[in-house]
């Protein structure tokens, strides 16, 4: 008599968490085996293995399934792999369906490794393999480093704002951003009217000049002053005290993009190893190709673009029932990778001020499903299912993308293609 493959494992779900792993084994009848915890900590890993081993089933080998295989359980997951075990990546999604559709309202460790541990048994031939791949978590770190460091930048930015509309209520008309050169150091040597009472125009436009590093307008600095003398006097008591909270939101500003251009740097280096010429598309910097590469990861993982389409959250999940049939947003892709599809749309259909289209081909791409009847949000998501198709060429081929050249979009174009544009 030939037994069921599933038959020849001893499935084990393995729920991380910062201090600890949790482990529960079932057999292939979905019974209870065992469960146990130890410390996440790599003295430890030698003692899970051996610990595992006493609940593996005779004639049974062991695999593995996580749920995290990129945070806390990385490094237990990169000692498994050396050790030569089976490891499977289960999809957090998977195990949220799984706890619900056993109807038990607790959540706990336990049940959570056990719920691992029946996706791992239920899905086994589909699941993916884990790939502990430390040039990929690493670049990903590094991206999550940067995001926080901009989130952080936005907050200080809006409190410099807060403070501002009290001490210069017409300062949005002195600097065109407020986090320029110029600008802070405007700020800083000016935190408020008070200090600025006795400083002519001669003076602040040299100092203007010598902070932002470049010539600015002739009257620039008597702008600024004839704006702060129709405001009148907008000292309060304990001046002092707001106009060193202004000086200090400023500095950490300044130490933020500071930060921020390292990072940067940093970024450019680590590409380099990646091989992957996505800043050829004019309107990707290099966070955003950070971005990219460290969501997808090695694109190898997808044989196709509309494998990649699914996992971004790009395609669209069809509903049919009877004759009738709608087709909706999937809300379960990678929201992260999803938004910088939606944010790369949004910035090849741009035009400058000068009225010239940043790519002329997806700007006509979009306006063609527009014309159609789409709403703009479908024609985006439209424009998002090209992106992908595009990238992952990009990324597989290792190939550099031709930009059109700008065109203005008031001229009118002959035959206008609307094909794909091409790869080098």
């Amino acid at each position: 008599m030939m037994n069921h493959p599933k038959m020849k494992y001893t499935y084990v779900g393995v729920d991380s968490h910062k201090d600890t792993h949790c482990a529960f084994i079932i057999n292939c009848f979905f019974e209870k085996v065992g469960t146990f915890t130890v410390k996440n900590a790599p003295n430890e890993f030698e003692a899970f293995v051996e610990m595992v081993k006493k609940y593996k089933l005779e004639g049974t080998s062991l695999v593995f399934g996580f749920e995290d295989v990129s945070e806390y359980g990385r490094q237990l997951v990169s000692f498994l792999l050396k050790k030569k075990f089976v490891v499977k990546h289960v999809n957090s999604y998977l195990v949220a369906h799984e706890r619900k559709s056993l109807n038990v309202t607790q959540k706990t460790d336990e049940f959570d490794a056990e719920c691992a541990a029946r996706v791992l048994l239920n899905r086994f031939d589909s699941l993916p393999k884990a790939d502990v791949q430390d040039k990929y978590w690493i670049l990903k770190n590094l991206v999550t480093h940067r995001e926080a460091m901009v989130k952080s930048n936005i907050t200080l930015k809006n409190r410099l704002h807060s403070l501002l509309a009290s001490h210069y209520p017409s300062y949005t008309n002195f600097f065109c951003s407020i986090d320029t050169l110029g600008a802070l150091a405007f700020y800083e040597k000016y935190p408020s009217p008070s200090k600025i009472k006795d400083v002519t125009a001669e003076e602040l436009n040299e100092f203007l000049t010598g902070a932002s590093g470049r010539g600015n307008p002739k009257d620039k600095a008597q702008k600024i002053l004839n704006y702060i003398n129709a405001d009148g006097d907008t000292t309060i008591e304990h001046q002092e005290i707001r106009d060193s909270t202004v000086i200090s939101v400023v500095k950490m500003i300044r130490s933020n993009m500071e930060e921020l251009r390292t990072i940067d740097k940093k970024l450019e280096e680590l590409l380099e190893h990646f091989d992957y010429k996505l800043t050829s598309i004019r309107g990707v910097s290099t966070a955003i190709a950070a971005g990219l590469i460290s969501e997808i990861g090695d694109i190898s993982r997808f044989s196709n673009p509309a494998k990649l389409a699914r996992y971004s959250g790009v395609a669209p999940i069809t509903q049919a029932s009877g004759k009738s049939e709608a087709q909706f947003a999937d809300t379960r892709g990678n929201k992260a990778l999803h938004h910088i599809f939606y944010s790369l749309a949004l910035s090849l259909i741009s035009v400058s001020q000068s009225k010239k289209a940043r790519n002329i081909y997806f700007h006509n791409y979009f306006q063609k499903k527009v014309s159609e009847g789409k709403t703009k949000r479908q024609a985006l998501n439209c424009l998002q299912r090209r992106l992908v198709n595009i990238i992952w060429g990009m990324m597989t081929y290792k190939t550099e993308y031709r930009n059109p050249e700008l065109q203005l979009i008031e001229e009118p174009q002959k035959n206008p293609s609307l094909k794909k544009p091409s790869i080098k």
